[in-house]
C-alpha cells in the first residue's frame, strides 16, 4: 500500500520537493488535535475511522464502491493548500500560494470539498483560512505545519524527526485556531502521501484519521487543462478521493478543471461531497 500512495503522490509532492524548507518551530507549544479527550459536541459527531490494528493511525483512501443505494455515486474533491515554512519570502515577494479564485468558483458551482491546509498557508493568509472554514460548505483539515515529510526518501522533501511528527501536527491546528478557523476537522493529510507504520504510530495519540486519495489529479505545475480533466474523469469511481491544489502559482489550471470536471461528472450522476460525508458513508457499510 505504501509503494502505491508513494507512486500516486509524486505530482503532488513535487512542488515542495524542490524547494528547501525552514524549521519546523519545533520550541512552540502544541496545541491537542481536535478529537484529542473532551471533544466539543460537534467534533464527537465527526466521522472518523477506528484505529488500526495496534492502535495505528486508521487511513482513509475512498468510499464506498457502491451506486445505486441511497448515497448513490459519491466523490470527493480535495484541495492541498500548500505551503512551506521557508516560503515567507516568496510570498512577500508576490509568489500566490493561494488561489481565491477556485474557492469563488467551487462556491458558484455549489460544490463541497475539503481543504488540508498547512499551517504556515493560514498564518500566511489567514482572512481566506478563516472565510473558507466557515463556510458550510467546505472543511478545512489538517496538512502538517511545515509541509516536511514524515518518512525518510519522500521525493527530496526535508523530513520531520518522529519525536517531532505530533508537535508539526499540532502547530498546524495552532495555526488554524490563531486565524479564526472555527472546528477543523480531525483529519490528516501526510505531506508528499508518504507515510509508513512509524508516522502511524507517532500520530495515534492525536486521534485523527490519515486521508489519502485514489485518483490523482496531476494539477500540480500542469499547463494543459484538458490533460488534468481527462486524467481526474478517467479515474473517478464511486467513493473516490480525488487531490488537486489550492496553490495558484504551483498549480495554475486547477480552477479551469474544477469548471470542467464538476458538471461533467454529475451528468453522469454523482454527488460531491465532503471527506467527512464519504467516511461516515464507508461507516455506514462496515
Amino acid at each position: 500500500m505504501i509503494t502505491l500512495v508513494r507512486r500516486a503522490a509524486v505530482l503532488c509532492a513535487l512542488g515542495a520537493a524542490l524547494t528547501a524548507c525552514g524549521t519546523t518551530g519545533a520550541d512552540q507549544t502544541p496545541r491537542p488535535a481536535p478529537s484529542a479527550p473532551a471533544p466539543s459536541p460537534s467534533a464527537s459527531r465527526t466521522p472518523t475511522l477506528a484505529p488500526g490494528p495496534a492502535g495505528l493511525t486508521p487511513v482513509f483512501e475512498h468510499g464506498p464502491r457502491t451506486e445505486g443505494t441511497r448515497d448513490g455515486k459519491l466523490v470527493a474533491l480535495t484541495f492541498d493548500a500548500d505551503m512551506t515554512a521557508d516560503q515567507g519570502p516568496r510570498a512577500a515577494s508576490g509568489e500566490r500560494f493561494d488561489n481565491p479564485r477556485l474557492i469563488a468558483t467551487l462556491r458558484k458551482l455549489k460544490v463541497p470539498a475539503t481543504v488540508f491546509m498547512t499551517g504556515r498557508w493560514a498564518e500566511e493568509y489567514p482572512a481566506e483560512a478563516r472565510s473558507i472554514g466557515r463556510d458550510p460548505r467546505f472543511e478545512i483539515a489538517n496538512h502538517s505545519y511545515s509541509h516536511y515529510a514524515y518518512t525518510d526518501d519522500c521525493y527530496g522533501l526535508p523530513t520531520v524527526s518522529g519525536d517531532r511528527m505530533r508537535a508539526d501536527l499540532e502547530r498546524a491546528y495552532t495555526a488554524f485556531e490563531k486565524a479564526g478557523v472555527p472546528n477543523p476537522m480531525p483529519y490528516f493529510r501526510f505531506p508528499g502521501g508518504c507515510y509508513d507504520k512509524a508516522a502511524l504510530k507517532e500520530l495515534s495519540a492525536t486521534g485523527v484519521t490519515a486521508v489519502q486519495w485514489d485518483v490523482v489529479s496531476g494539477d500540480a505545475f500542469a499547463t494543459d487543462a484538458d490533460a488534468v480533466t481527462r486524467q481526474v474523469l478517467d479515474g473517478v469511481r464511486p467513493g473516490s478521493v480525488v487531490v488537486m491544489h489550492c496553490t495558484r502559482s504551483a498549480a495554475p489550471v486547477t480552477e479551469e478543471v474544477v469548471r470542467a470536471v464538476v458538471p461533467e461528472l454529475r451528468r453522469q450522476g454523482y454527488r460531491f461531497v465532503k471527506v467527512s460525508e464519504l467516511i461516515g458513508a464507508a461507516n455506514g457499510r462496515a
